[in-house]
This record gives structure tokens, sequence and C-alpha cells, in this order.
């Protein structure tokens, strides 16, 4: 895990938005959404959309027009590896 994905899923304890994440990290879009992608292959994240209830399946093409939209949340798997580093 990098550092930078470190640095994401310490955010991710709560459900937060991809606006939320961008502004705490000061993370450029293209990195962010390339940040959370690895996370989401890893099963370390779960994605959530339209709202903060609702976990979808991760869809590469959605995420590209939407992914600004959608909210976070680390798995159980993702807190167990942040907490080992």
């Amino acid at each position: 895990m990098t550092d930078q994905e470190f640095e994401i899923l310490d955010e991710l304890y709560f459900v937060t938005s991809f606006e939320e994440l961008q502004e705490k990290l000061g993370m450029e879009e293209p990195e962010l959404r390339e940040a959370l992608r690895g996370l989401i292959s890893m099963n370390y994240i779960k994605c959530l959309f339209p709202d903060q209830d609702t976990e979808v399946p991760f869809d590469p093409d959605h995420f590209a027009r939407e992914g600004h939209l959608y909210f976070f949340l680390a798995t159980k798997e993702g807190l167990l590896t942040h907490n080992l580093r």
C-alpha cells in the first residue's frame, strides 16, 4: 500500500464523499480517482452511490462519469490492513 492509499484509508473510517476526500487530502481529481481505483481493486474500500447508505459494485465506466458524486467507506479488510501498518 502506498503512502497515498494509507492516507485515504485514514479518512475512510466513516463514510466520506469524494469531494470531502479531495478537500482534506489536497489531491487532484485524476490522482484521487486512480488511488481510489487501486483501493477498490484490493477490496479495501467500498463504493456508495447515490447516497451514503447504498453500496454499489464498482463500475469503471460509471465511476469515470459520476465518481465525484460517490461516497466511500473502508472495508473490514481495509481497516485491518491500515491498522497493521
